[in-house]
């Protein structure tokens, strides 16, 4: 038995989701497809977070186990890439792991990027890949409020209820938050995350820099661990799931 680990890129926006579901196309549902034609049986892929609808990634990893092996990397990288084509999925990179891989299981470490344009005008070319934010933000406020979440915490304050996570303790490393003109650039990264967690504390953070909340306000919900106090999540389509390390 062989075990392949695949690198993904996908717009997610028409997407349910990362994972297969009876409501919609999925990103999982597609490449499995994909792979069927490939090797004329059913495959079944891992992949190493379940992301959202609407949610993009520039770096997904999936397995699969088979019973062939893949003799030439450039041969199915075309193959698999010309079944895809229709649709917004790209598979990057090839690489032949151990029996026992897993890669959902076996990352170290997870990094999203969520993506804001704080101006007036209205968004074309990032229409869907970022979001549009008017009010201006106080980019102090919103970088003093993510440095309260550094370190080990209770996230269930941005903790969606069905959630399927056994503990809301994650361990949180210094947020950066970039910004280039008009454009804002948030990185979190962590083991794993919670569902909704990024987007929850995208929005949080956003109504502590537009002066909806003060920095006491933010920290006094982050502290409640009370999932009815946090601000609306982020729409999906500013994140990006950006660096899985193994």
């Amino acid at each position: 038995m062989y075990n392949y680990l695949i690198k993904i890129e996908y717009d997610g926006t028409n997407f349910v989701g990362w994972q297969r579901q009876r409501n919609g196309k999925s990103i999982q549902d597609s490449i499995e497809k994909a792979l069927k034609k490939i090797f004329r049986i059913e495959i079944k892929i891992i992949g190493a977070g379940r992301t959202d609808k609407g949610v993009h990634a520039f770096e997904q990893y999936a397995n699969f186990a088979i019973k062939k092996k893949v003799e030439n990397k450039f041969f199915f990288l075309n193959s698999v890439n010309h079944f895809l084509k229709k649709k917004p999925i790209s598979i990057i990179d090839i690489k032949e792991k151990k029996v026992s891989f897993n890669a959902r299981y076996d990352a170290k470490l997870r990094t999203y990027e969520y993506l804001i344009i704080n101006r007036q005008g209205t968004l074309s070319i990032n229409r869907n890949r970022a979001w549009h934010i008017k009010k201006k933000i106080d980019l102090k406020l919103m970088k003093k409020g993510a440095k309260m979440l550094t370190g080990t915490h209770d996230f269930s304050t941005f903790r969606a209820s069905s959630c399927s996570a056994k503990s809301p303790v994650k361990r949180m490393l210094p947020i950066k938050i970039i910004k280039a003109n008009e454009m804002i650039r948030i990185k979190l990264s962590s083991k794993s995350f919670l569902q909704n967690q990024v987007r929850s504390i995208v929005g949080c953070l956003i109504y502590l820099s537009t002066g909806k909340w003060s920095i006491s306000k933010f920290k006094k919900i982050f502290k409640s661990k009370k999932r009815i106090f946090c601000a609306p999540p982020a729409p999906a389509h500013g994140l990006y799931l950006k660096k899985i390390n193994y």
